[in-house]
């Protein structure tokens, strides 16, 4: 027997999320739990995914015409959906929408989940405070209200009433539990890898052509101001004095041009031009590849309210991988580099981070040897198989549905 979710997502639709595509597109369906989904417009075609059903509006020029036609569709689906037809409702990372949802589900009688990817209310707060700080507009001042709204509204309405609360990380549920809500109705769903893409035959390493005999160190993910990789380059500058030929290979790009002109201008202004190569957003085989023929990987996560909460990929890739891996002491990266022990976990400083490099580049052979281990551990502990079977429990626990999904087995 099927349990049937109707999700409610920001993220446009086909979604690349691998926590959206990858759990409930692809792992949940096999434990026999089925999600239509309903996110934004995108001007690109819809793909198959591997939904039950996947809905959004029709895309349009106008960014506020495109949020009302997404409204407008989830209106329409949860006045449309009717529990004989659906054992969950859930609403993800959108407050308004969420609240919604809620009343709904609770008019229906049907199970209402959310689930908590970010922090958004928090990071609308932060940054509106830091924009008024810069200039006080009314347009600023406007968006630090609606983080102000969203916030009361969540965590004293939305998820104190909701069935389930679904959360990224323990440091999240940690969090959740300090704002009053029962840890008995949560469930921490960190992010994981799928790990069937990797193939029998694994990943075939690839190298820059000029970087051949130097030492590579990589990072691999998001460039945005935010992320502080000002620091990978700093210590790249104490790398080099050991390992002049040393570089840094940046896979990523930022959502702004302008953050990845300014961290390429910072390196220019450390002398480090010719050691700092970016690549820009590449499909993940690219990727992957790009990694498997640098020496090292790093994955370093700025330590703050937002971050602290938040459970990297691209340290869980680089295991995969069997790179020698690098991860700053942010609460998961912790987790997973002291369960794996295959890795390098450091204090957040540019300093600790360019002595692990070090480490690594001083003895390759025995780096590889302890890297290893990674393969294993995130097979059975963060590979989206395992990930999918506890999810599933918990949505059967929510809906009644005994031990229905405990007795599926991911291929």
């Amino acid at each position: 027997m099927s349990l049937k979710i109707l999700q409610l997502i920001p993220e446009a639709l086909p979604t690349f999320r691998a926590d959206v595509a990858v759990l409930f597109g692809k792992y949940l369906p096999r434990f026999n739990v089925q999600c239509d989904v309903v996110g934004m417009p995108a001007p690109t075609a819809m793909a198959e995914q591997g939904f039950a059903s996947a809905s959004r509006p029709r895309y349009r020029g106008s960014r506020l015409l495109r949020e009302l036609s997404f409204l407008g569709l989830c209106l329409r689906k949860l006045a449309t959906t009717r529990g004989s037809e659906c054992d969950v409702i859930q609403a993800r990372d959108m407050v308004s929408i969420g609240l919604i949802a809620l009343i709904a589900a609770r008019l229906k009688g049907i199970p209402f989940c959310y689930w908590v990817s970010f922090l958004m209310s928090e990071g609308r707060i932060g940054r509106a405070r830091a924009m008024l700080a810069q200039r006080a507009s009314l347009r600023n001042r406007l968006v630090l209200w609606k983080g102000l709204i969203e916030h009361a509204i969540l965590y004293r309405v939305v998820l104190p009433r909701a069935d389930h609360v679904f959360v990224q990380s323990d440091a999240m549920l940690a969090y959740m539990v300090a704002k009053g809500i029962p840890a008995e109705r949560m469930t921490s769903v960190p992010m994981g890898v799928d790990m069937e893409l990797f193939g029998a035959q694994g990943v075939a390493a690839a190298r820059i052509p000029d970087w051949q005999a130097s030492p590579v160190l990589a990072y691999l993910g998001s460039m945005d101001k935010e992320r502080e990789l000002t620091t990978l380059i700093d210590a790249l500058r104490q790398v080099r004095l050991s390992h002049p030929q040393a570089g840094l290979l940046l896979i990523g790009a930022a959502s702004l041009g302008a953050d990845t002109d300014a961290l390429m201008e910072y390196a220019a202004r450390e002398g480090l031009s010719e050691a700092v190569h970016l690549t820009g957003w590449l499909p993940s085989a690219q990727a992957w590849a790009l990694l498997k023929g640098a020496d090292a990987a790093v994955s370093y996560v700025p330590r703050c309210e937002m971050y602290d909460v938040s459970s990297p990929t691209k340290l869980l890739e680089y295991l995969a991988l069997g790179m020698p891996a690098v991860g700053n002491d942010t609460p998961d990266q912790a987790h997973v580099l002291g369960a794996s022990k295959a890795g390098w976990l450091t204090a957040s400083n540019a300093g600790e981070l360019a002595r692990a490099a070090l480490a690594i580049f001083g003895d390759l052979p025995a780096a590889r040897a302890r890297a290893a281990a990674g393969p294993a551990y995130i097979l059975g502990a963060r590979s989206y198989g395992v990930i999918a079977r506890e999810v599933a429990r918990s949505y059967c626990a929510v809906a009644g549905h005994g031990n229905a999904a405990q007795q599926q087995t991911a291929p």
